[in-house]
């Protein structure tokens, strides 16, 4: 994902995959033995039902599969930038000398190269675009509005940054309620938190991710990515056709 996602992921101290947690019950006051009868009468904690998938065909499901992974890929990520974003921005408030403030970013660029450019070179076209969109949703700005604020002292290293980008908008915003890539990156992360595979982290925008899952009823609408499959096949077809023709 070039430069510009080093530069957000500079702002990690560790890499955090999601795990799948299991639970013991805790049996405390919430549960209630009736010793008089035979019934056993159990207190539970509410429980988040989300509408049951609708796909459009059995092939829909290894496409929907698809863009799960890209996303929980890219969601990590999201989470520990939005955690270290307000820590970076506050330590360069405070360092007043330019000198200082150069020394602090080359620091962070060297440690970038070092640790985690590996890792961050084999995101494709697709889970770049996630971490943009899941940046705005976990930090509540954009991927150019963050660049903004932190402008005063990174200003060229930013500019030559999204230079470097290649068809990725930085002003992306995430938009579940209208944008259909969107809301299936929000519908995958909603039923990830209730199947714990992911751990929960509140968002920074006004949105109502439970009630936008219920109005679409479980409809799944993967068609961009059918299409954009097929092209992909149909390319390397063709470049099949000519080294044959050769």
């Amino acid at each position: 994902m070039k430069k510009l996602i080093y530069i957000y992921m500079s702002l990690l101290s560790v890499i955090v995959t999601a795990q799948v947690k299991d639970k013991v019950p805790n049996f405390s006051d919430e549960y209630f033995l009736i010793k008089d009868g035979d019934s056993l009468v159990i207190e539970l904690n509410e429980v988040t039902v989300l509408p049951r998938h609708k796909f459009k065909s059995k092939v829909d499901i290894r496409y929907y599969l698809w863009f799960r992974k890209k996303v929980f890929k890219a969601y990590p990520y999201a989470i520990l930038a939005s955690k270290r974003l307000d820590s970076i921005d506050v330590r360069l408030r405070k360092i007043k000398s330019n000198s200082k403030k150069r020394k602090y970013i080359r620091r962070v660029q060297k440690y970038v190269e070092n640790e985690l450019s590996g890792q961050l070179k084999k995101m494709t076209r697709t889970e770049g675009r996630i971490l943009i969109k899941l940046i705005h949703r976990q930090t509540g700005r954009t991927a150019f509005e963050n660049i903004k604020e932190l402008r005063s002292g990174w200003k060229a290293f930013w500019y030559n940054t999204t230079a470097n980008l290649f068809k990725l908008s930085l002003k992306d915003e995430y938009k579940p309620a209208i944008e259909n890539e969107d809301y299936l990156i929000e519908d995958i992360i909603q039923r990830a938190y209730i199947d714990e595979v992911l751990v929960f982290q509140n968002h920074k925008l006004d949105i109502k991710p439970l009630e936008l899952i219920g109005k679409r009823k479980g409809e799944i609408n993967v068609d961009k990515y059918k299409v954009m499959f097929a092209k992909m096949r149909k390319k390397r077809k063709n470049k099949k056709v000519k080294r044959s023709s050769k």
